[in-house]
Parts: C-alpha cells; structure tokens; sequence
C-alpha cells in the first residue's frame, strides 16, 4: 500500500517512448517540475501531451518542447511559450486546441468512465464543424485538419439549443504535483494548483504524484483530501530545494501614486 518512491527518476522510469502524458498545472502554477524534468533526463520521446498548456520555452513542458520531445499536443491555449508556437506554424508538432472548460470535463470523463458528453461550447465554430490546423505542412498550408464533430439537439430549461459531441481524454501516465500526500496517495492541493492537477490524475491509467510533504496515513483530515489514493499509483517527496523551484509566469509590479 505505500505508494512512495525514493525519486523523480525510479518513478518515470518506464514511461515508454511514445506515450501519452496528462500533465497538471496551470501556467506555470502547480506543475510537476521535477518529474518533468526526470523525463526529460531520461531521454524519452515522441511524447503526445495533455495539459492546459505547455510552460514557458525554459520551464515547465516547454523544456521537453525545446529538446523536441513531443509529437502531439492537447491544450487550450499556446500561451507563452514562443518554441511552441514555432514548432506548430512550421509543421513540426501537431496540436490540437480544446475550449479550456472542455478541455477539463474531457479529462474528468475520462478517469470517471465516461466516453462522451454533449456540450454547447464550440457550436456554430471550426470547433464543432471541423477545419482547425492541427498541423501545418512546412509551405504553411495545413496539413491535418480537425474532424467535424457530431451535434444533437437538446432542451434544458425549456430552452432547445444545438450541442456538440465531445470525448472523453484518457492517458497512459499522468504528472501532477500536490502540497500534501500520505503514503496511500491521498493528495491536497495549495490554492490554485487545485485546476488540472485532479483531473489530470483521474485521466491517467499510471499517475504519478511529486508532493511537497509527506505525512503518515490519517494525519490528513478526510476534509483535506482533494484527491484520493484510488486514484494515484506513485508518490514522490520532493527535496527542499525542488519545493522552492517555482517560476512567476509574468510578474507584474505597482507603484503607488498620490491621488489627486
């Protein structure tokens, strides 16, 4: 029953070449940087990505982007990572954009057995008719294009309106980071880390769990527990040093000024 692994490395270590990785974290909050960067140590490749999106060109999944890792992407925006969008204008990475809230309930209907659901997001759009670039050719033009999706109509509140079909996410291995963990694998998350980490730990059929502090089964109140251990299968505890590494996306400051 305990889940816990001496490293970042032990615990990565037979993530094939050619997997696919739920990845949490939002921006470059709550994102497993140690376990990101044991992969990238290890030298596995050809990776397909599920993630809100993919860090920054020195951090995070864009490390795994520069040292040119990945095939596939799933993600609902490109954000700051300029490598990334580099790599998709010039044909060298497919990827497929999702609505972010879609992009959740995909990876919560993926660990709760759902194989589709019917939403209105993306109706009326290339999201739900098809013709999103999923990857140019190198001459720009676009080399595989998304698939129109099935719509259906439906009425809630006595209000009919088109929906589109949409299916669940599902991962061979999950990264996710938390704040606390027993030897069980029941997770708590800090603040806003609590966005894809939980999702992308039920999506994943392996998930994998760098965690700040440890702490002996029962200590965690029942209130505490964000995630439980059902879910996850290995527990990393993170050194001192590993916790503090984390990056500000885009720090922004203020002066004060007198009013008037």
């Amino acid at each position: 029953m305990d889940k816990t692994y001496t490293s970042a490395s032990e615990a990565v270590a037979d993530i094939p070449n050619g997997a696919s990785l739920a990845v949490g974290g939002f921006g470059l909050c709550g994102i497993p940087a140690a376990l990101i960067t044991a992969l990238r140590e290890q030298g596995t490749s050809d990776l397909e990505l599920i993630s809100n999106n993919c860090g920054v060109d020195d951090w995070g999944l864009g490390v795994l982007l520069a040292d040119r890792r990945v095939r596939r992407v799933v993600a609902s925006y490109v954000g700051e990572n300029r490598e990334f969008a580099r790599q998709y204008l010039a044909g060298e990475l497919e990827v497929e954009l999702t609505p972010q809230g879609t992009l959740a309930e995909r990876l919560r209907a993926g660990g709760s057995g759902i194989p589709a659901f019917y939403t209105a997001t993306g109706v009326g759009t290339q999201v739900a008719d098809g013709g999103l670039p999923w990857k140019y050719a190198g001459d720009g033009t676009v080399a595989i294009a998304s698939p129109a999706k099935p719509t259906a109509e439906f009425t809630i509140d006595g209000r009919p309106g088109q929906y589109v079909l949409e299916h669940a996410l599902a991962a061979d291995y999950a990264l996710v980071r938390a704040a606390k963990a027993d030897r069980y694998g029941n997770l708590k998350f800090h603040s806003a880390a609590r966005n894809f980490n939980p999702l992308c730990a039920m999506a994943g059929k392996i998930t994998i769990a760098e965690v700040e502090e440890l702490v002996e089964p029962g200590e965690l109140e029942p209130d505490e527990i964000h995630l439980p251990g059902v879910y996850v299968h290995r527990v990393v505890v993170l050194s001192p040093e590993e916790t503090a590494a984390k990056r500000i996306e885009k720090r922004t400051t203020s002066t004060e000024t007198e009013g008037n």
